[in-house]
């Protein structure tokens, strides 16, 4: 089967949200938007790219690479913020067919590097490695994020 990889349209996010949701990693509900607020946004940012993997008219996966600027490597950093695809695909050719398009892009918009979390699944990391990721050390985060006010009066 061929995958047709393309720049996702509005009409795609409600489905990437739901693709979003059954993967383990993407469950975690700490954010104050939800998948589909953010998605919407990020297909009209110039700074993200949202790619959807499609099979026979249907979203069969989708990724979100998105760039932040930075001194130490020279260049711009391309985030791949999630990478999902839906479980009755074939794992390997839509991650390899997104990860290609993903990186095609960061190249055109000058990144020097492009990054990730390491996956816990061996097969995932496998599909990862293929397509030339290495192990890049550990990274340490802080969050910014607005808390909700409880009990103010």
């Amino acid at each position: 089967m061929e995958y047709l990889i393309r720049t996702a349209r509005i009409t795609d996010v409600d489905r990437l949200a739901a693709l979003c949701e059954l993967a383990p990693r993407s469950s975690d509900s700490s954010s104050p938007m939800n998948a589909s607020d953010l998605l919407r946004q990020l297909v009209y940012l110039p700074q993200a790219s949202v790619l959807v993997a499609e099979a026979r008219r249907e979203v069969a996966g989708g990724a979100v690479l998105a760039l932040r600027p930075s001194v130490r490597a020279g260049g711009f950093v391309g985030t791949v913020d999630f990478l999902v695809v839906d479980p009755r695909y074939d794992a390997d050719r839509v991650t390899d067919a997104l990860l290609e398009e993903l990186l095609r892009s960061a190249r055109n918009k000058a990144c020097s590097v492009v990054e990730a979390v390491r996956p816990d699944d061996p097969a995932e990391r496998t599909r990862w490695e293929r397509q030339g990721f290495t192990e890049a050390g550990p990274r340490i985060a802080r969050s910014v994020a607005a808390r909700a006010a409880v009990g103010r009066v």
